[in-house]
């Protein structure tokens, strides 16, 4: 009977939680924002220098150059920039197709009934 209390408390007791799933990645860092990637502030102070006839128009150029030296560097690391535009819509054209075909999955096992649950 000692068997029978022990099978009885252990039916109890939860189960042994399950070791974590496989973590996922951290997320991508956040984009930057919106104002860096405008050039017309310093197009203004530009024009601005310049009417005032300052010195500081070269300083405003330079970094005016610097913003699209890293604008460019940033456009060539983005994905899928190597991608010509044949390939991109040969890749969307797949995709829609998967999910055309998985939607049809979907409503054919939706339809088979196989996920009642029984009435006790």
């Amino acid at each position: 009977m000692a068997s029978g209390g022990a099978a009885a408390r252990a039916a109890e007791e939860p189960p042994p939680p399950e070791p974590p799933a496989e973590q996922k990645p951290p997320p991508p860092p956040l984009p930057p924002v919106q104002e860096e990637f405008s050039f017309l502030p310093l197009v203004h102070d530009i024009i601005k220098c310049m009417d005032k006839d300052s010195q500081d128009v070269h300083q405003v150029l330079n970094e005016l150059k610097n913003k699209f030296q890293e604008m460019r560097k940033l456009i060539s690391s983005m994905p899928g920039i190597g991608v010509s535009p044949e390939q991109q819509q040969q890749q969307l054209q797949n995709l829609r197709e998967q999910v055309r075909t998985k939607n049809e999955l979907l409503q054919k096992y939706k339809s088979l009934c196989m996920f009642e649950i029984p009435k006790e």
